[in-house]
Protein backbone atom coordinates (compact mmCIF):
# COMPACT_ATOMS: atom_id res chain seq x y z
CA UNK A 1 0.00 0.00 0.00
CA UNK A 2 2.86 2.26 0.67
CA UNK A 3 4.48 1.68 -2.56
CA UNK A 4 1.21 2.40 -4.22
CA UNK A 5 0.51 5.85 -3.04
CA UNK A 6 4.27 6.56 -3.53
CA UNK A 7 5.35 7.12 0.39
CA UNK A 8 8.42 5.02 1.43
CA UNK A 9 7.65 3.96 5.13
CA UNK A 10 5.15 4.38 7.73
CA UNK A 11 7.21 7.19 9.37
CA UNK A 12 6.86 9.07 6.00
CA UNK A 13 3.07 8.62 6.52
CA UNK A 14 2.45 9.79 9.10
CA UNK A 15 4.99 12.76 8.83
CA UNK A 16 2.31 15.48 9.65
CA UNK A 17 1.33 14.25 12.78
CA UNK A 18 3.21 16.57 15.11
CA UNK A 19 5.62 14.25 17.30
CA UNK A 20 4.16 15.86 20.68
CA UNK A 21 0.98 13.79 19.90
CA UNK A 22 2.55 10.22 18.55
CA UNK A 23 2.55 7.21 21.49
CA UNK A 24 6.58 6.51 20.41
CA UNK A 25 6.22 3.18 21.79
CA UNK A 26 4.19 -0.42 21.45
CA UNK A 27 0.61 -0.39 23.05
CA UNK A 28 0.45 -1.52 27.03
CA UNK A 29 -0.90 -5.04 26.13
CA UNK A 30 -0.10 -8.25 27.40
CA UNK A 31 0.98 -10.88 24.84
CA UNK A 32 -1.76 -12.92 23.09
CA UNK A 33 -3.74 -15.96 24.63
CA UNK A 34 -5.20 -19.10 22.92
CA UNK A 35 -9.00 -18.71 21.80
CA UNK A 36 -9.87 -21.61 24.41
CA UNK A 37 -7.90 -19.57 27.39
CA UNK A 38 -9.74 -16.03 26.31
CA UNK A 39 -12.89 -17.42 26.21
CA UNK A 40 -12.55 -19.01 29.83
CA UNK A 41 -10.98 -15.63 31.33
CA UNK A 42 -14.27 -13.48 29.77
CA UNK A 43 -16.69 -16.39 31.28
CA UNK A 44 -15.12 -15.66 34.81
CA UNK A 45 -15.37 -11.78 34.21
CA UNK A 46 -18.90 -12.05 32.93
CA UNK A 47 -19.84 -14.04 36.13
CA UNK A 48 -19.03 -11.59 37.83
CA UNK A 49 -22.07 -9.57 37.07
CA UNK A 50 -25.42 -9.83 39.20
CA UNK A 51 -28.79 -9.65 37.43
CA UNK A 52 -32.18 -9.71 38.74
CA UNK A 53 -32.13 -13.66 37.74
CA UNK A 54 -29.66 -13.37 40.89
CA UNK A 55 -30.90 -10.93 43.03
CA UNK A 56 -34.37 -9.06 44.11
CA UNK A 57 -34.20 -6.14 42.82
CA UNK A 58 -35.99 -3.16 43.72
CA UNK A 59 -33.73 -0.56 41.16
CA UNK A 60 -35.49 1.63 38.50
CA UNK A 61 -34.50 5.10 38.02
CA UNK A 62 -35.03 4.77 34.25
CA UNK A 63 -34.66 0.91 33.53
CA UNK A 64 -37.33 -1.45 35.40
CA UNK A 65 -37.34 -5.61 35.51
CA UNK A 66 -40.51 -5.95 34.14
CA UNK A 67 -42.10 -9.10 32.80
CA UNK A 68 -41.13 -9.85 29.10
CA UNK A 69 -43.79 -12.07 27.10
CA UNK A 70 -42.14 -14.94 25.22
CA UNK A 71 -44.21 -13.47 22.21
CA UNK A 72 -41.91 -10.70 22.07
CA UNK A 73 -38.71 -12.34 21.23
CA UNK A 74 -40.51 -14.63 19.20
CA UNK A 75 -41.63 -12.18 16.87
CA UNK A 76 -38.83 -9.45 16.82
CA UNK A 77 -36.46 -12.47 16.43
CA UNK A 78 -38.05 -13.69 12.85
CA UNK A 79 -35.99 -13.31 10.39
CA UNK A 80 -37.99 -11.02 8.47
CA UNK A 81 -37.19 -8.15 10.91
CA UNK A 82 -34.12 -9.23 12.25
CA UNK A 83 -31.90 -10.28 9.19
CA UNK A 84 -31.98 -7.21 7.60
CA UNK A 85 -31.97 -5.06 10.55
CA UNK A 86 -29.76 -1.49 10.73
CA UNK A 87 -30.50 1.48 12.38
CA UNK A 88 -28.52 3.57 10.15
CA UNK A 89 -30.41 3.12 6.64
CA UNK A 90 -34.05 4.39 5.73
CA UNK A 91 -36.33 1.43 5.77
CA UNK A 92 -37.37 -0.03 2.43
CA UNK A 93 -39.97 -3.24 3.37
CA UNK A 94 -43.84 -2.86 4.03
CA UNK A 95 -43.44 -5.05 6.83
CA UNK A 96 -41.09 -2.61 8.76
CA UNK A 97 -42.57 0.04 7.52
CA UNK A 98 -46.02 -1.21 8.37
CA UNK A 99 -44.53 -1.51 12.13
CA UNK A 100 -43.12 1.39 12.11
CA UNK A 101 -46.44 2.93 11.24
CA UNK A 102 -48.28 1.23 14.59
CA UNK A 103 -45.35 1.64 16.43
CA UNK A 104 -45.87 5.54 15.81
CA UNK A 105 -49.81 5.60 16.46
CA UNK A 106 -49.50 3.81 19.64
CA UNK A 107 -46.99 6.71 21.05
CA UNK A 108 -49.72 9.39 20.12
CA UNK A 109 -51.92 7.53 21.30
CA UNK A 110 -49.86 7.10 25.13
CA UNK A 111 -48.71 10.81 25.10
CA UNK A 112 -51.99 12.58 23.92
CA UNK A 113 -49.87 14.34 20.78
CA UNK A 114 -50.68 13.74 16.98
CA UNK A 115 -46.96 13.03 15.75
CA UNK A 116 -44.60 10.65 16.44
CA UNK A 117 -41.39 9.77 14.87
CA UNK A 118 -40.18 6.16 14.58
CA UNK A 119 -38.24 6.25 17.61
CA UNK A 120 -35.03 7.20 18.71
CA UNK A 121 -32.16 6.28 20.68
CA UNK A 122 -33.01 6.07 24.43
CA UNK A 123 -34.17 8.72 26.65
CA UNK A 124 -31.30 10.56 27.87
CA UNK A 125 -30.73 11.63 24.07
CA UNK A 126 -34.50 12.49 23.23
CA UNK A 127 -34.71 14.86 25.90
CA UNK A 128 -31.10 16.65 24.23
CA UNK A 129 -32.53 16.52 20.76
CA UNK A 130 -35.84 17.40 22.19
CA UNK A 131 -34.35 20.68 23.29
CA UNK A 132 -32.84 21.52 20.53
CA UNK A 133 -35.33 21.18 18.29
CA UNK A 134 -37.17 23.78 20.41
CA UNK A 135 -34.19 26.13 20.23
CA UNK A 136 -33.82 25.95 16.67
CA UNK A 137 -37.50 26.64 16.39
CA UNK A 138 -38.10 29.61 19.64
CA UNK A 139 -34.12 30.98 18.72
CA UNK A 140 -33.83 31.77 21.79
CA UNK A 141 -30.62 30.59 24.18
CA UNK A 142 -32.03 29.22 27.07
CA UNK A 143 -33.56 25.62 28.42
CA UNK A 144 -35.18 25.84 32.05
CA UNK A 145 -35.26 22.57 33.46
CA UNK A 146 -36.80 21.25 36.32
CA UNK A 147 -34.98 19.38 39.60
CA UNK A 148 -37.52 16.53 38.84
CA UNK A 149 -35.60 15.56 35.65
CA UNK A 150 -33.45 12.63 35.09
CA UNK A 151 -29.74 13.29 36.35
CA UNK A 152 -28.86 11.12 32.74
CA UNK A 153 -31.21 13.11 30.66
CA UNK A 154 -29.61 16.97 32.66
CA UNK A 155 -26.43 15.55 31.93
CA UNK A 156 -26.80 14.98 28.72
CA UNK A 157 -28.40 17.95 28.04
CA UNK A 158 -25.85 19.81 29.77
CA UNK A 159 -23.06 18.25 27.46
CA UNK A 160 -25.15 18.97 24.17
CA UNK A 161 -26.00 22.33 25.19
CA UNK A 162 -22.44 23.39 25.79
CA UNK A 163 -22.16 22.96 21.82
CA UNK A 164 -25.58 24.92 21.34
CA UNK A 165 -24.07 28.48 23.46
CA UNK A 166 -27.32 28.06 25.46
CA UNK A 167 -27.86 28.15 29.19
CA UNK A 168 -29.31 25.76 31.48
CA UNK A 169 -30.88 26.66 34.14
CA UNK A 170 -32.69 24.83 37.10
CA UNK A 171 -35.24 25.09 39.06
CA UNK A 172 -35.35 23.56 42.41
CA UNK A 173 -37.88 21.55 44.35
CA UNK A 174 -40.39 22.21 46.91
CA UNK A 175 -42.33 19.25 48.73
CA UNK A 176 -41.06 16.50 45.84
CA UNK A 177 -42.04 18.59 42.74
CA UNK A 178 -41.01 21.49 40.77
CA UNK A 179 -41.60 24.95 42.05
CA UNK A 180 -43.69 26.81 40.34
CA UNK A 181 -42.65 29.95 41.99
CA UNK A 182 -39.46 29.68 40.83
CA UNK A 183 -40.30 27.84 37.54
CA UNK A 184 -42.64 31.48 37.15
CA UNK A 185 -39.16 33.19 38.00
CA UNK A 186 -36.85 31.80 35.74
CA UNK A 187 -38.38 31.69 32.55
CA UNK A 188 -38.49 34.67 30.56
CA UNK A 189 -38.28 36.07 26.64
CA UNK A 190 -35.37 33.89 26.26
CA UNK A 191 -36.18 30.63 27.01
CA UNK A 192 -36.54 27.99 24.29
CA UNK A 193 -37.59 25.14 26.62
CA UNK A 194 -39.28 24.31 29.78
CA UNK A 195 -38.20 20.47 30.58
CA UNK A 196 -40.34 18.58 33.69
CA UNK A 197 -40.48 15.21 33.80
CA UNK A 198 -43.79 13.24 34.79
CA UNK A 199 -43.41 11.61 37.37
CA UNK A 200 -40.37 13.02 38.43
CA UNK A 201 -36.84 10.88 38.99
CA UNK A 202 -38.19 10.77 42.55
CA UNK A 203 -41.37 9.21 41.64
CA UNK A 204 -43.28 11.99 42.40
CA UNK A 205 -46.60 13.20 40.08
CA UNK A 206 -46.01 16.67 38.68
CA UNK A 207 -49.21 18.73 38.41
CA UNK A 208 -48.29 19.34 34.56
CA UNK A 209 -52.17 21.03 34.16
CA UNK A 210 -50.85 23.46 36.84
CA UNK A 211 -47.08 23.93 35.52
CA UNK A 212 -47.89 24.00 31.85
CA UNK A 213 -49.41 27.87 31.64
CA UNK A 214 -46.31 28.97 34.15
CA UNK A 215 -43.60 27.21 31.61
CA UNK A 216 -44.96 28.29 28.42
CA UNK A 217 -46.24 31.82 29.43
CA UNK A 218 -43.37 33.98 27.45
CA UNK A 219 -43.71 31.28 24.32
CA UNK A 220 -41.40 28.59 25.33
CA UNK A 221 -41.79 25.00 24.22
CA UNK A 222 -42.82 22.88 26.96
CA UNK A 223 -40.85 19.13 26.77
CA UNK A 224 -42.08 16.53 28.70
CA UNK A 225 -40.02 13.48 29.54
CA UNK A 226 -42.52 10.77 30.38
CA UNK A 227 -42.60 7.02 31.67
CA UNK A 228 -44.46 4.87 29.08
CA UNK A 229 -46.18 2.82 31.57
CA UNK A 230 -47.56 5.57 33.74
CA UNK A 231 -48.96 6.94 31.05
CA UNK A 232 -51.49 3.97 31.49
CA UNK A 233 -52.98 5.49 34.35
CA UNK A 234 -52.29 8.97 34.24
CA UNK A 235 -54.13 12.21 32.01
CA UNK A 236 -51.76 12.34 28.73
CA UNK A 237 -48.94 15.53 28.84
CA UNK A 238 -50.30 16.04 25.54
CA UNK A 239 -53.96 16.79 27.14
CA UNK A 240 -52.34 18.71 30.06
CA UNK A 241 -50.50 21.04 27.60
CA UNK A 242 -47.21 19.67 26.59
CA UNK A 243 -45.86 20.26 22.73
CA UNK A 244 -43.47 17.86 22.97
CA UNK A 245 -43.18 14.12 25.08
CA UNK A 246 -39.98 12.27 24.89
CA UNK A 247 -39.24 8.97 27.00
CA UNK A 248 -37.40 6.06 27.74
CA UNK A 249 -38.85 3.07 25.88
CA UNK A 250 -37.04 0.08 28.18
CA UNK A 251 -40.11 -0.17 30.02
CA UNK A 252 -42.08 -1.94 26.68
CA UNK A 253 -40.67 -5.14 25.98
CA UNK A 254 -37.04 -4.59 26.45
CA UNK A 255 -35.12 -6.42 28.82
CA UNK A 256 -32.49 -4.97 30.89
CA UNK A 257 -29.55 -6.26 29.50
CA UNK A 258 -27.20 -5.00 31.31
CA UNK A 259 -28.46 -1.21 30.60
CA UNK A 260 -29.32 -1.91 26.64
CA UNK A 261 -30.17 -1.08 24.12
CA UNK A 262 -33.44 -0.14 24.12
CA UNK A 263 -35.19 3.17 22.59
CA UNK A 264 -36.38 6.08 22.62
CA UNK A 265 -39.84 7.21 21.79
CA UNK A 266 -40.68 11.10 20.56
CA UNK A 267 -44.17 12.92 19.81
CA UNK A 268 -44.91 16.51 19.09
CA UNK A 269 -47.71 18.80 18.06
CA UNK A 270 -47.77 19.30 14.04
CA UNK A 271 -45.93 22.57 15.04
CA UNK A 272 -42.96 21.03 14.96
CA UNK A 273 -44.02 18.21 12.33
CA UNK A 274 -41.03 19.10 9.85
CA UNK A 275 -38.29 19.51 12.68
CA UNK A 276 -38.40 16.46 14.33
CA UNK A 277 -35.19 14.26 14.91
CA UNK A 278 -35.31 10.91 12.92
CA UNK A 279 -37.81 9.22 10.47
CA UNK A 280 -41.87 9.50 9.95
CA UNK A 281 -43.39 6.58 8.35
CA UNK A 282 -46.46 7.10 6.63
CA UNK A 283 -49.45 5.38 4.96
CA UNK A 284 -50.43 6.30 1.50
CA UNK A 285 -51.70 4.10 -1.11
CA UNK A 286 -49.57 3.00 -4.79
CA UNK A 287 -50.64 3.47 -8.31
CA UNK A 288 -53.06 0.35 -8.19
CA UNK A 289 -54.93 2.13 -4.81
CA UNK A 290 -53.70 -0.56 -2.29
CA UNK A 291 -52.85 0.22 1.29
CA UNK A 292 -49.04 0.84 1.28
CA UNK A 293 -46.42 2.56 3.84
CA UNK A 294 -43.66 5.43 2.71
CA UNK A 295 -41.15 6.96 4.78
CA UNK A 296 -42.65 10.29 4.71
CA UNK A 297 -39.87 12.42 6.42
CA UNK A 298 -36.27 12.13 7.14
CA UNK A 299 -34.70 15.19 8.92
CA UNK A 300 -30.92 13.33 9.21
CA UNK A 301 -28.13 15.08 7.89
CA UNK A 302 -26.99 12.16 5.35
CA UNK A 303 -30.65 12.57 4.09
CA UNK A 304 -31.42 16.22 3.35
CA UNK A 305 -28.93 19.31 2.63
CA UNK A 306 -26.71 19.04 6.13
CA UNK A 307 -27.49 23.09 6.58
CA UNK A 308 -31.47 21.93 6.83
CA UNK A 309 -30.84 19.20 9.42
CA UNK A 310 -32.23 19.22 12.16
CA UNK A 311 -30.74 16.21 14.28
CA UNK A 312 -27.82 13.97 12.86
CA UNK A 313 -29.10 10.49 15.06
CA UNK A 314 -28.98 7.12 13.27
CA UNK A 315 -32.82 7.56 12.13
CA UNK A 316 -34.49 4.66 14.52
CA UNK A 317 -34.27 1.84 16.97
CA UNK A 318 -36.69 0.17 15.07
CA UNK A 319 -36.19 -3.11 15.88
CA UNK A 320 -36.19 -2.17 19.68
CA UNK A 321 -39.24 -0.44 18.84
CA UNK A 322 -41.13 -3.39 17.33
CA UNK A 323 -40.72 -5.55 20.79
CA UNK A 324 -42.35 -2.34 22.37
CA UNK A 325 -44.95 -2.30 19.69
CA UNK A 326 -45.62 -5.96 20.28
CA UNK A 327 -45.22 -5.45 23.79
CA UNK A 328 -48.57 -2.85 23.57
CA UNK A 329 -50.39 -5.24 21.42
CA UNK A 330 -50.00 -8.02 23.74
CA UNK A 331 -51.21 -5.69 26.74
CA UNK A 332 -53.93 -3.91 24.78
CA UNK A 333 -55.45 -0.50 26.29
CA UNK A 334 -57.03 -2.11 29.22
CA UNK A 335 -54.04 -4.12 29.98
CA UNK A 336 -51.47 -1.40 29.91
CA UNK A 337 -53.78 0.30 32.27
CA UNK A 338 -54.45 -2.67 34.59
CA UNK A 339 -50.51 -3.04 34.57
CA UNK A 340 -50.25 0.93 35.77
CA UNK A 341 -53.12 0.19 38.90
CA UNK A 342 -51.11 -2.71 40.02
CA UNK A 343 -47.80 -0.88 40.05
CA UNK A 344 -49.85 1.83 42.16
CA UNK A 345 -51.43 -0.37 44.62
CA UNK A 346 -47.72 -2.82 45.15
CA UNK A 347 -46.35 0.81 45.50
CA UNK A 348 -48.67 2.10 48.07
CA UNK A 349 -48.20 -1.41 50.09
CA UNK A 350 -44.04 -0.66 49.92
CA UNK A 351 -44.13 3.10 50.92
CA UNK A 352 -46.28 2.18 53.70
CA UNK A 353 -44.07 -0.79 55.15
CA UNK A 354 -40.82 0.78 54.41
CA UNK A 355 -41.71 4.23 56.14
CA UNK A 356 -43.16 2.38 59.36
CA UNK A 357 -39.46 1.45 59.73
CA UNK A 358 -37.35 2.67 62.41
CA UNK A 359 -34.88 5.19 60.78
CA UNK A 360 -36.74 5.38 57.56
CA UNK A 361 -38.99 8.52 56.43
CA UNK A 362 -40.83 9.26 53.23
CA UNK A 363 -38.57 11.99 51.18
CA UNK A 364 -41.66 13.66 50.02
CA UNK A 365 -45.85 12.96 50.43
CA UNK A 366 -46.87 13.33 46.43
CA UNK A 367 -48.96 10.42 45.12
CA UNK A 368 -46.29 8.54 42.92
CA UNK A 369 -47.25 5.07 40.41
CA UNK A 370 -44.40 3.30 40.04
CA UNK A 371 -41.02 4.52 42.44
CA UNK A 372 -40.36 6.76 45.23
CA UNK A 373 -37.87 8.36 47.28
CA UNK A 374 -37.24 7.76 51.15
CA UNK A 375 -34.86 9.24 53.36
CA UNK A 376 -32.59 6.89 55.56
CA UNK A 377 -31.02 8.18 58.99
CA UNK A 378 -28.19 5.84 58.20
CA UNK A 379 -25.35 6.08 55.22
CA UNK A 380 -27.05 4.53 52.56
CA UNK A 381 -24.16 3.09 50.48
CA UNK A 382 -23.73 1.19 53.52
CA UNK A 383 -27.15 -0.03 54.09
CA UNK A 384 -27.03 -1.10 49.79
CA UNK A 385 -24.50 -3.44 50.72
CA UNK A 386 -26.10 -5.02 54.07
CA UNK A 387 -28.91 -5.60 51.48
CA UNK A 388 -27.17 -6.85 48.96
CA UNK A 389 -25.43 -9.17 51.25
CA UNK A 390 -29.12 -10.69 51.83
CA UNK A 391 -29.39 -10.93 48.04
CA UNK A 392 -32.12 -8.08 48.08
CA UNK A 393 -30.83 -4.81 46.15
CA UNK A 394 -33.01 -2.45 47.57
CA UNK A 395 -32.97 0.61 45.26
CA UNK A 396 -30.55 3.51 43.92
CA UNK A 397 -28.48 5.21 46.49
CA UNK A 398 -29.13 8.72 46.15
CA UNK A 399 -26.81 11.86 48.02
CA UNK A 400 -28.20 12.53 51.35
CA UNK A 401 -28.62 9.34 52.27
CA UNK A 402 -31.71 8.53 50.42
CA UNK A 403 -33.01 5.75 48.11
CA UNK A 404 -35.06 5.23 45.25
CA UNK A 405 -37.08 2.35 45.59
CA UNK A 406 -38.77 1.17 42.61
CA UNK A 407 -41.70 -1.65 41.92
CA UNK A 408 -42.67 -3.86 38.57
CA UNK A 409 -45.19 -6.32 38.53
CA UNK A 410 -42.31 -8.73 39.63
CA UNK A 411 -42.31 -7.74 42.75
CA UNK A 412 -44.58 -9.72 44.90
CA UNK A 413 -45.88 -8.44 48.68
CA UNK A 414 -43.51 -11.61 49.85
CA UNK A 415 -40.45 -9.68 48.10
CA UNK A 416 -41.76 -6.41 49.68
CA UNK A 417 -42.21 -7.68 53.25
CA UNK A 418 -38.62 -9.54 52.69
CA UNK A 419 -36.95 -5.74 51.70
CA UNK A 420 -38.35 -4.41 55.04
CA UNK A 421 -37.18 -6.94 57.05
CA UNK A 422 -33.88 -6.41 55.51
CA UNK A 423 -33.55 -3.31 55.39
CA UNK A 424 -35.16 -2.28 58.68
CA UNK A 425 -32.47 -4.75 59.83
CA UNK A 426 -29.23 -2.79 57.64
CA UNK A 427 -30.32 0.98 58.88
CA UNK A 428 -30.58 -0.42 62.70
CA UNK A 429 -27.29 -2.07 62.36
CA UNK A 430 -25.78 0.80 60.60
CA UNK A 431 -27.20 3.02 62.99
CA UNK A 432 -25.69 1.10 66.04
CA UNK A 433 -22.20 1.18 64.50
CA UNK A 434 -22.36 4.67 64.22
CA UNK A 435 -23.61 5.09 67.81
CA UNK A 436 -20.47 2.61 68.87
CA UNK A 437 -18.48 5.34 66.67
CA UNK A 438 -19.24 8.18 68.01
CA UNK A 439 -18.91 6.57 71.98
CA UNK A 440 -15.18 5.80 70.73
CA UNK A 441 -15.74 2.17 69.64
CA UNK A 442 -14.21 0.92 66.34
CA UNK A 443 -16.03 0.01 63.37
CA UNK A 444 -14.94 -2.15 60.68
CA UNK A 445 -14.38 -1.71 57.02
CA UNK A 446 -17.99 -2.63 56.50
CA UNK A 447 -19.31 -0.58 59.04
CA UNK A 448 -20.30 -3.78 61.21
CA UNK A 449 -18.82 -3.28 64.94
CA UNK A 450 -15.87 -4.59 65.68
Amino acid sequence: MLEAIGVASVEELFADVPETVRLNRPLALPDGKPEQEVYGYLRDLAARNVSTDDEVSFLGAGFYDHYVPAIVEHIALRSEFLTPYTPYQPEVSQGGLQVMFEYQTMICELTGLPVSNASVYEGPSAVAAAAYMAGIAKRRSKFVVSGGLHPHSRQTLATTAAGWQTEVVDVPLAAGVTDAGALAAAVDGDTSAVILQYPNFYGAVEDLEALAPVAKATGATLIVAADPIALGILKTPGECGADVVVGEGQPLGNRLDFGGPSFGFFAATEEYLRRMPGRIAGETTDADGRRGFVLTLQTREQHIRREKATSNICTAQALNALMGTIYLSWLGRRGLAELAELLVRRTAYARERLTALDGVAADHEQPVVREFSLRLDAPVDRVVERCAEQGINPGLALEGDRLLVAITEQRTAEQIDRLAEVLGAAVAAERSGEAIAAAGGERSETGVPA
